[in-house]
């Protein structure tokens, strides 16, 4: 299994134990409000939805992720989704080092 279905399944066990936030406007909030350390947008997301989380991640440094289709996303998710931010600080962190680790 790649690093990167790692990660999916990862957002999977997040998702299981209440610490994703998904959805556009809810996802939005929550980096307003700093409450999430990670956001995965979706590699096909429109324009207008790619510049609002990049300023928005950018804003409040939160890490953006967008390594994977909104496809992958609502896979590992169980519903349609692209855009999920991770609440929990351990789930993020292993997100991100698998993530480094399939750039190395």
């Amino acid at each position: 299994m790649d690093n990167k279905q790692k990660v999916l399944n990862l957002l999977g066990l997040a998702q299981k134990a209440g610490k994703v936030i998904s959805g556009t406007e809810m996802v939005a909030h929550a980096i307003q409000g700093k409450t999430v350390n990670l956001v995965l947008l979706a590699s096909d997301s429109s324009e207008n939805t790619i510049k609002e989380f990049a300023f928005l991640s950018d804003k409040f440094q939160i890490q953006l992720v967008s390594t994977f289709s909104s496809q992958e996303i609502s896979d590992a998710l169980g519903k349609k989704r692209k855009v999920v931010a991770v609440q929990d600080r351990g789930f993020s962190r292993a997100m991100l080092d698998k993530l480094n680790k399939e750039c190395d």
